[in-house]
């Protein structure tokens, strides 16, 4: 198993996939050895999660630097040293790790994982040294139309995917979307039995393990109100990266300030909470822009449990994903499922996570470019919390999404792809 993500890095949540894959698979049959980076390329990292790591899984660490930190003169640095990324050097050093597990282990596959693209190019190098079936883990799309803007960075990404069609058994894919574009680009090379959806899902035993305890940044404000009134504002939570193009909240900023102006809405009524946001200066200015700082909470990073136990506590949990994304849908959107409340998706209903929420019946969906449709579903939404009619996916709709079950669906693919390849696997 190639990939970047996995423990002791922490910030994003890319880390649950290739690590609950790790825990699970050995249940279904398949015994993982994990091949990542050195610790000290990780831009954050925190060793108390290496308890994560499952008992019995062995893990290699290639030597590996991050250009941006570590190679970077005056804060420059070349920019083929972060072609396909910033941590390309891992390349080399990880192909001879892999090769050399492969031969002491007999290992029966690969699987390499994104975000980083150099995962896959190492994945390529090693199914074309050792000849082992290789399934590759895109998750989301990678070259994209004017993503990346470098040109040389997009040509690059374009040869490992088109590398990747040539060689992969298995190309995977976590939404309908993704896995049309590349079923629809590399139609000429791959037949479509070859592209496979494997969405992002939750991990039951971190919902076991978390309990909800009590916000330790929540505004003094929201104290005060509840000491003044008796009544504690509803907590509407958007956990996690609010990207400025592909979570753009400025129309939803707009709507809460015109429900506060028709006295829909206000401070005491309800609370929005952006945790980890990593853009808390947009959030910020655009609060005051529509006049509404006082119904915006900004909170930093916690640990990955408390910020589930966390997403259990809040009476509501906000999806905001634009219309450029339509191909694509959030991982946290899993673990909002798991976590059993009221989902307000701000999101295209004719993209993937629009789509999905319809798909288990969720009734707040509007597009997060229409003011018009965000103000009437938040309305609703918000008087069902009062009401405490608000509609939440049943648990027998959100089982099929645990990473057991995924990790099930994942070694049936391994067992696909190590048998022999018949002449209706190659053309269909």
């Amino acid at each position: 198993m190639v990939g970047f993500h996995f423990p002791p890095l922490v910030g994003t949540s890319g880390v649950q996939r290739m690590l609950r894959f790790a825990q699970h698979l050995p249940e279904f049959g398949w015994t993982p050895h994990v091949l990542t980076a050195d610790e000290r390329a990780y831009p954050q990292a925190d060793r108390s999660t290496l308890s994560e790591i499952p008992a019995g899984v062995e893990v290699t660490r290639a030597f590996a630097l991050d250009a941006a930190r570590h190679l970077s003169v005056g804060g420059r640095y070349f920019r083929a040293a972060a072609i396909p990324d910033r941590w390309s050097t891992w390349i080399p050093f990880a192909t001879w790790a892999a090769v050399r597990l492969i031969d002491r282990m007999r290992v029966d596959a690969v699987w390499s994982t994104y975000p980083l693209a150099s995962a896959h190019a190492i994945g390529a190098r090693v199914h074309r040294l050792r000849g082992k079936p290789w399934i590759a883990d895109f998750r989301d799309p990678m070259a994209q139309e004017g993503y990346p803007e470098d040109p040389r960075l997009w040509r690059s990404f374009s040869k490992i995917e088109r590398r990747a069609a040539e060689r992969a058994r298995f190309l995977t894919f976590t939404s309908p979307g993704a896995r049309a574009l590349y079923a629809d680009r590399y139609v000429d090379i791959a037949p479509p039995a070859r592209f496979v959806i494997l969405p992002n899902g939750y991990d039951e035993g971190s919902f076991v393990a978390g309990h909800a305890e009590p916000d330790r940044e929540r505004d003094s404000r929201i104290s005060s109100s509840v000491r003044q009134t008796g009544f504690r504002p509803l907590v509407l939570l958007h956990s996690g990266v609010v990207y400025p193009s592909e979570r753009d909240p400025t129309l939803l900023f707009a709507a809460l300030a015109a429900l506060r102006g028709r006295g829909a809405l206000d401070a005491k009524r309800l609370r929005l909470r952006f945790r980890a946001s990593s853009h808390d200066d947009l959030i910020r200015s655009l609060a005051a822009k529509y006049g509404i700082p006082d119904m915006i909470d900004l909170a930093p990073a916690i640990p990955y449990r408390e910020a589930l136990a966390e997403m259990r506590a809040a009476d509501g949990l906000l999806i905001l994903q634009a219309a450029n994304c339509n191909g694509q849908i959030p991982a946290k959107l899993y673990e909002y499922l798991r976590a059993g409340r009221p989902i307000l998706g701000m999101t295209d209903p004719a993209g993937d996570t629009g789509q999905l929420l319809a798909s288990l019946k969720s009734p707040y969906l509007a597009a997060l470019e229409d003011q018009n449709a965000i103000e009437n579903v938040l309305g609703t939404f918000v008087s069902d919390l009062g009401a405490r009619t608000a509609y939440v996916v049943p648990d027998n709709e959100v089982a099929r999404f645990s990473r057991r079950n995924l990790a099930r669906d994942l070694a049936a693919l391994l067992d696909q792809a190590t048998a022999p390849v018949t002449a209706a696997d190659a053309t269909h």
